[in-house]
């Protein structure tokens, strides 16, 4: 550890954090955690039990053996690991909204596209359990004990695994070819708070992980770390905290795909409309454009699923004769004119034809239906302290994710 820097409570945003003793340079090694010291399925003393099932211990998600291993190494006394699970005496503070009780999770944050992504982490979390952790630990009674050993820990470690542990990026020649590293746990590296403006950074290399400033870092300022682009959304969902408005700059807005689906229907006036509608849509469910579960996603300056929304928007204008042509070629077009236009920056946005414009401020327009409050509300208690500071921390945090989510659906109404 740098003599620069230091840890404390006291002066971070949240929690522990990081803290610059003395004025810091970029570039600056603020710490070195030397492989031996990271806690994965590799470095648990259950390892070669790990490695003996590692086909069976398979799953959807991959965290399985690292799971196995936090639920041993967190309950052995003797663990090799005891002072560092000593910061999380229980894992209470972990308060990500699968741990709050549904009724709240779907007042405060319907629309955002929270509760149906946790609804999906708990299914597979009781599925996990159920079919892969439960049947190793029976199969390992020495070890494991599935009275200590329960579904309420297995899902705390899920949040911790979720909050605190860090994936190794791929090397470019292996991402086509292998899927993502197994996360593991870094001490040190995991009290650093994250902003989307952050001042450090975590570099891997074959002996050791180092944090390295990026810019300058003034006496008694925070060390951030980031945990890459996350949308508030996504920092909710995943580590229990939301960045107020205007400070994350990778926050994005959703729209369903079914909701653009759903204006067009609304605005086909005849029968033969409506057919022509789901034909069109069939059609980019086959060129993969669109589907059922899928979203787009709009950040503050583009579009950031650019072809797929506007294939979709121009599908979906087309006359039957337009498409009858477009499905001739099967959806492509040699035409040099749309090249240009494939990024769907905000200045293209205000470009588009005025069907596809007219088809988008409606969908926009149903999607901000979906949430519970309007945006002049959320700003109104957002400018009000005495009213903002009576919120639970709970409040406050969806607060901030949906409030980001609307004045960007906002300023694409504006857009168009």
């Amino acid at each position: 550890l740098s003599p620069k820097v230091r840890l404390s409570r006291e002066g971070a945003v949240a929690g522990y954090g990081m803290l610059a003793a003395e004025e810091l340079e970029a570039g600056e090694v603020l710490f070195t955690v030397p492989r031996a010291a990271l806690l994965s399925q590799h470095t648990s003393s259950v390892q070669g039990l790990l490695q003996e099932a590692q086909e069976s211990l398979q799953s959807q998600s991959g965290w399985v053996p690292l799971l196995l291993a936090l639920l041993h190494e967190y309950t052995a006394s003797n663990s090799h690991w005891q002072p560092y699970f000593s910061l999380w005496e229980d894992f209470r503070s972990l308060d990500h909204p699968m741990f709050w009780p549904e009724e709240e999770r779907r007042r405060l944050l319907q629309g955002t596209g929270i509760p149906e992504a946790v609804d999906k982490d708990l299914a597979n979390i009781h599925l996990e359990y159920t079919s892969i952790i439960l049947p190793f630990m029976e199969s390992h009674p020495n070890v494991f004990d599935p009275k200590l050993h329960t579904l309420e820990l297995y899902k705390q470690l899920v949040a911790f695994v979720m909050a605190y542990s860090f994936q190794e990026p791929l090397e470019e020649e292996d991402e086509d070819e292998k899927g993502p590293n197994p996360p593991m746990m870094v001490p040190v590296a995991d009290i650093l708070n994250h902003v989307a403006n952050h001042n450090a950074n975590l570099e891997y290399s074959p002996q050791c992980l180092r944090m390295v400033t990026t810019q300058p870092v003034g006496k008694g300022q925070e060390i951030f770390n980031t945990y890459g682009q996350m949308a508030n959304w996504q920092l909710l969902h995943m580590y229990g905290f939301a960045e107020p408005y205007p400070s994350n700059t990778n926050d994005t807005a959703d729209i369903q795909m079914v909701t653009v689906r759903k204006a067009a229907l609304q605005r086909a006036k005849s029968e033969a409309q409506q057919r022509l509608v789901s034909e069109q849509w069939d059609f980019l469910c086959q060129l993969e454009m669109v589907g059922e579960e899928g979203a787009f996603v709009l950040g503050w300056d583009e579009v950031l699923t650019e072809e797929e929304l506007s294939t979709t928007l121009k599908v979906l204008c087309m006359s039957e004769e337009e498409f009858k042509e477009y499905k001739e070629q099967d959806g492509w077009e040699d035409d040099s004119e749309e090249e240009e236009n494939s990024t769907l920056s905000n200045e293209a946005l205000s470009r588009l034809k005025t069907p596809c414009k007219k088809l988008l401020y409606d969908s926009v327009l149903l999607t901000l239906e979906s949430y519970r409050s309007d945006l002049k509300a959320e700003q109104d208690l957002l400018n009000n302290k005495e009213a903002y500071e009576k919120l639970s921390r709970r409040e406050q945090q969806a607060l901030h994710v949906r409030y980001g989510q609307k004045r960007i659906l906002h300023q694409l109404l504006e857009l168009v």
